[in-house]
């Protein structure tokens, strides 16, 4: 599937060599006050070549909306929009044509379709992404009438942990450093971790984590449309990414429930809980309090350094990859997953609409 939504529904197109990559965005209510500014410094945040710990592929990632919005309001009509490739070294990938390699989606393709495009790893790049975070852009832009607010950050990268919760962070500060730390110290660390992975032709995984401000109780689908559900399958579609969690997450599991549960309060009126072990979402809705939650990347696959793998005709052969990769797809991926949880509230903001009169 290349869609994702229920009523707010995006479909991405294009391959990461091909001549552009683009969304439709369909469902969006008219009204809505659409800034190409806003939605092209998204991309910006998600662009390659942005620093010295990202890849070197140069593209300007110039967003176009081709139709839905007129005189920068949505119409209510489908929003479509593309972003064209400009930087692409296909000749780069034209010895891995017919060899697969090493925890890419070579192979599956492969098993799946019977062929596949190699320059770039073609629609399984991470390229693709950049749809996603265009769409967010419109999504991010109808949470602003309900005062919603999603922010993303990163938390760990290799060994390097930041043991401070969302409560303790200054997350404005995450735009303030290459890395997208809100932790300078941290932030520091980290990047000159990366440097050395970069250097040794390695590369390094991590955490992003999240958290979402102002979303009302209510939001969610029972039994299996659950918002911990949709937010985690928006999550796991991201290129590269392991493992979602939310709340307590694993780490609850080692408490008891007299320690877990969240006890509901009357504040001035406002019904909340005096601790957020649930992440903001209970019984699979939303319950008011702050949604956060974790998303863990793996390193990338793609190294520079002679590794072991097998071809299309089954023959063990050894391969040394060119192009140029991120080191660590940490800083480039903050916005990613902004956006797609921005996807995934925006459309059940939306579903909630229709289940009261």
């Amino acid at each position: 599937m290349n869609t994702i939504g229920n009523i707010l529904r995006l479909t991405t197109y294009g391959e990461s060599h091909g001549a552009a990559v683009g969304g439709i965005l369909d469902g969006c209510p008219a009204g809505v006050q659409i800034s190409q500014e806003a939605i092209q410094k998204d991309l910006d945040r998600r662009k390659p070549g942005q620093s010295h710990i990202t890849t070197q592929r140069k593209e300007s990632d110039t967003v176009e909306i081709l139709s839905g919005v007129y005189e920068g309001v949505s119409t209510g009509t489908p929003i479509s929009f593309i972003v064209r490739n400009k930087d692409h070294h296909s000749s780069d990938y034209n010895n891995l044509k017919n060899i697969f390699r090493p925890s890419h989606a070579d192979y599956t393709y492969i098993a799946k379709y019977g062929r596949r495009d190699h320059r770039g790893g073609g629609r399984s790049s991470a390229r693709e992404t950049v749809a996603r975070v265009a769409g967010g852009a419109i999504a991010k832009a109808i949470l602003q009438h309900y005062q919603i607010d999603v922010a993303a950050y990163v938390s760990q990268v290799g060994k390097i942990t930041l043991n401070k919760s969302y409560h303790e962070l200054d997350i404005s500060n995450t735009e303030n450093n290459i890395v997208r730390c809100p932790d300078e110290e941290k932030a520091k660390e980290m990047i000159t971790a990366i440097e050395e992975a970069k250097k040794d032709q390695d590369s390094l995984g991590g955490v992003i984590s999240a958290v979402i401000k102002g979303v009302p109780a209510g939001l969610g689908e029972p039994v299996f449309n659950k918002l911990h559900a949709e937010l985690g399958a928006a999550m796991l579609g991201i290129n590269a990414v392991k493992g979602f969690d939310y709340g307590s997450g694993f780490e609850g599991t080692s408490l008891p429930g007299s320690a877990h549960n969240d006890p509901f309060i009357n504040d001035n009126g406002e019904i909340k809980t005096t601790t957020n072990h649930s992440g903001g979402i209970q019984g699979g809705i939303s319950n008011g309090m702050d949604i956060h939650f974790r998303v863990a990347f793996k390193p990338i696959a793609t190294l520079v350094k002679q590794q072991n793998t097998i071809n299309k005709e089954k023959e063990e052969v050894q391969i040394q990859l060119k192009g140029r990769h991120d080191p660590c797809v940490l800083p480039r991926a903050v916005p990613i997953v902004e956006a797609m949880a921005a996807l995934v509230i925006a459309d059940h903001l939306l579903l909630q609409r229709t289940r009261q009169i």
